[in-house]
């Protein structure tokens, strides 16, 4: 049995659908992100099955039991259900202990096992040595820590994360996108996590659910997703393309799936002109111009392929990288 089944679920506001017919199964212990633009619904649909909202149609089960459905809604507090904000959420008159011990407190957990289950979960989110700590006194990713150490002590049985990291700076980003997926796979909390971040998702998620303007485009394993985007939505969305027209047919074209050579290649050859270039550290982007075309295509190559603006080239395509969307 499926641990989260969202089946058919909308949410209209008159005649804006913010989600529309919106499907998915969650495995017990599976890592789902729902990613897309500002306003593609995903987080609508995380308030839907947090209980924050009723759905306008179709149902929301969790082990088999409707929590969510149009006649009515299960209340959040009793969904066994932790949710992680944008802001944290953590309150600045406690320590760190305090607040990572106030959601057993609440639920009657003895004083004593409340604190060895805070001591464990502090030690495993490397936040034992501040536990006097006021938020205050935190940095911005040492609050995340908390905040993910208060949702998992609950032990929940759905752990849903709202845009987690975006008030962070990059590297502290990245340092927790790991993180997160770390204590995903040590505590194996069945997680809807959202985002806008298509490394966030990249880096944390079993599964991906790219949504757009209300619904599901594309819902695969990171991988899958971009090597084979079924629509042009999905491939412009994750990572970087070129979308070929050829035989009426719209294709997608990755920039490191592109050769990029001064000496005329064996096969697939294309000559071209380096029409704009910028260095990014870890590669080069390249626009070169096929010669007879108007408009260019982003090729990326490694940091030593060194090609001069207005330098005439040869893109070397294979056929096998171009995969069709819709």
């Amino acid at each position: 049995m499926s641990k989260l089944v969202l089946k058919n679920i909308g949410k209209s506001y008159g005649a804006f659908d913010a989600v529309k017919d919106f499907s998915l199964e969650l495995q017990k212990g599976e890592f789902v992100s729902l990613l897309g633009p500002s306003g593609c619904g995903k987080t609508t649909t995380l308030r839907m099955i947090a209980g924050f909202m009723p759905p306008t149609a179709g149902t929301i089960e969790l082990d088999g039991q409707v929590i969510s459905s149009p006649a009515g809604v299960v209340p959040p507090e009793n969904r066994r259900m932790s949710m992680i904000f944008q802001s944290y959420a953590i309150w600045p008159n406690m320590t760190v202990g305090q607040n990572v011990g106030f959601g057993l407190e609440v639920r009657k957990v003895s004083r004593a096992e409340t604190e060895r289950r805070v001591d464990k979960i502090l030690e495993v989110v490397q936040m034992r040595g501040l536990k006097d700590r006021y938020p205050s006194e935190l940095s911005g990713g040492q609050q995340q820590r908390v905040a993910l150490a208060r949702a998992i002590v609950v032990e929940p049985e759905i752990l849903l994360l709202d845009e987690p990291l975006s008030n962070l700076d990059a590297n502290l980003r990245e340092e927790m996108r790991f993180e997160i997926r770390r204590l995903h796979d040590e505590f194996k909390i069945t997680t809807v996590y959202v985002t806008h971040d298509q490394s966030e998702a990249m880096v944390t998620s079993d599964r991906i659910v790219v949504m757009n303007k209300g619904r599901m485009e594309q819902v695969d394993a990171p991988h899958v997703l971009y090597g084979k985007p079924r629509s042009r939505f999905v491939a412009g969305f994750i990572g970087r393309t070129n979308f070929v027209e050829s035989d009426g047919a719209t294709y997608s074209l990755r920039p490191q799936a592109i050769g990029l050579s001064a000496a005329k290649p064996a096969m697939h050859g294309v000559e071209a002109d380096v029409v704009d270039r910028a260095y990014l550290g870890e590669y080069w982007d390249y626009q070169v111009k096929p010669l007879g075309e108007t408009k260019p295509l982003r090729v990326s190559t490694a940091p030593t392929t060194i090609f001069e603006l207005g330098q005439r080239v040869w893109l070397e395509i294979d056929p096998a990288a171009m995969v069709r969307v819709e």
